[in-house]
């Protein structure tokens, strides 16, 4: 039952650090990245759909990103939907083909305050995966009846580790982001 509530925990922090590193990657370095655009959602025909799914993504140049759609029909709501990405300010336009998408260069102030975005991004997966540790503090602790209580300490103990694990594993990716953000 201990070990249940362990394994529960470990693939629940682990798919938190794994969606932290994605998130990370959403966040612009400068250069043009696919990774960019995987939370967009582009409303097609009045669902909100992934633009991975209408469209072709190509890296032609460091800071340019060609979008082809593959119903031509969508290029104006993809456009409208790469425009209202959060924190991007990037060129956009189209030529009823295809739509490119050009990153300025980064200045100083804009690379601190990605920085700073991304560090909260961190401090959320964190929290998440503290979040986690409780929950599954509280499920070893209700166990307290049922099995011994060194079993819950080593429970608790191991709970610990896996928690301290995978805190490091979501500051190590949060060092690395910050190196590529602040890297000239």
């Amino acid at each position: 039952m201990i070990a249940d509530v362990i394994s529960d925990a470990r693939a629940r922090m682990t798919k938190t650090v794994d969606a932290a590193r994605d998130d990370f990657g959403t966040v612009s370095a400068g250069r043009a990245n696919p990774a960019l655009f995987q939370k967009v959602l582009v409303d097609y025909y009045g669902s909100p759909t992934p633009l991975a799914q209408l469209a072709g993504l190509q890296n032609p140049e460091a800071r340019v990103l060609l979008v082809t759609p593959y119903d031509k029909s969508a290029l104006k709501e993809i456009e409208k939907a790469i425009v209202n990405m959060p924190n991007l300010s990037a060129n956009v336009g189209n030529d009823g083909e295809i739509v490119r998408v050009t990153l300025p260069e980064l200045t100083e102030d804009r690379r601190k305050e990605f920085v700073k975005i991304v560090r909260g991004k961190g401090e959320d997966a964190k929290v998440a995966i503290r979040n986690i540790r409780r929950k599954a503090k509280d499920e070893l602790d209700a166990l307290k009846g049922e099995v011994g209580d060194d079993e819950v300490a080593r429970g608790e103990k191991e709970l610990e580790t896996l928690t301290r694990t995978h805190v490091e594993a979501v500051d190590e990716a949060l060092k690395r982001k910050e190196a590529e953000l602040l890297e000239v």
